[in-house]
């Protein structure tokens, strides 16, 4: 175990008490053994906090190091940038606390970085699934590796299945805590920097579809892209990347039956570039 790098592993977690005790035992059920693992729970309201604390006495059994840290809720980048104070790992892996890892994720991962020095981050495919585990979507990339543009184009990489080198993170950073969604943000932070990316055509884990997903509020998610979106004000880039996620807006309400609100994000754009 020595002779392989640790890897640090963050799960943030908030009101899943129905998931986290599956996304604490795909870690543990992980074929590689170097393993540190840090949760922190962000103020949970329902019984997050004693479905970790009944999984504790295993992970201290399994891990090299386990830490568990409950507090008031401060959101999920000031969580992360957290638990990264606490990481003395190689590498760095966070998954959300009602998402799964694959037992092979971890191994696959570290041997890629390890033969490949020049990445200093890699993703890969997931399954999505739905409350009671139920694969519901195969999602699937090609295996390449990707540059600023295409995830400012694209936002396509798997949040679920990251894996970064730790001290790359740390040398940006960390997250800004103003940002909700925190891996679009890190993801393109990294390219920005000249960090190379690599997709791998793999399935590492299963991302969990449900009810209470950030991803599920379409406006929140919308003005949250936007956030991320102006940070790059500058790029030539930036007018296509707005456009497109008009486009997309403007296609989720007609999807979901709010008209008043389709037709009157499409006069806008039309308006936009009338007089453009």
């Amino acid at each position: 175990m020595k002779s392989t790098p640790l890897v640090s592993i963050i799960i943030p977690c908030y009101n899943h008490e129905h998931y986290i005790q599956q996304s604490i035992q795909g870690i543990l059920d992980q074929d590689y053994q170097n393993i540190e693992l840090i949760i922190i729970d962000d103020g949970s309201k329902d019984d997050s906090v004693t479905k970790i604390q009944q999984m504790q006495q295993q992970c201290q059994q399994r891990f090299v190091r386990f830490e568990f840290r409950h507090r008031p809720n401060k959101g999920l980048s000031a969580t992360l940038n957290e638990a990264l104070q606490w990481c003395e790992g190689k590498y760095l892996s966070i998954i959300a606390s009602d998402d799964v890892m694959l037992p092979h994720k971890t191994s696959i991962q570290v041997n890629f970085l390890e033969n490949n020095p020049e990445f200093s981050s890699v993703t890969a495919n997931m399954d999505e699934i739905d409350d009671n585990g139920r694969i519901i979507r195969q999602i699937r990339n090609r295996q390449k590796e990707y540059c600023f543009d295409e995830i400012f184009l694209c936002n396509s990489l798997f949040a679920p299945a990251q894996m970064h080198k730790l001290d790359v993170i740390k040398s940006l950073g960390g997250y800004n805590e103003s940002i909700v969604i925190e891996d679009w943000y890190m993801w393109l932070k990294l390219a920005a920097h000249g960090h190379r990316i690599m997709f791998l055509d793999e399935v590492v884990c299963l991302y969990r579809y449900h009810d209470h997903n950030t991803s599920k509020n379409s406006d929140k998610m919308f003005q949250a892209e936007q956030q991320i979106r102006d940070l790059y004000k500058d790029h030539p880039l930036y007018p296509k990347v707005c456009y497109k996620a008009k486009k997309k807006q403007l296609h989720y309400y007609r999807d979901n039956n709010q008209k008043i609100t389709y037709y009157y994000l499409k006069f806008c754009l039309y308006l936009k570039f009338l007089f453009k």
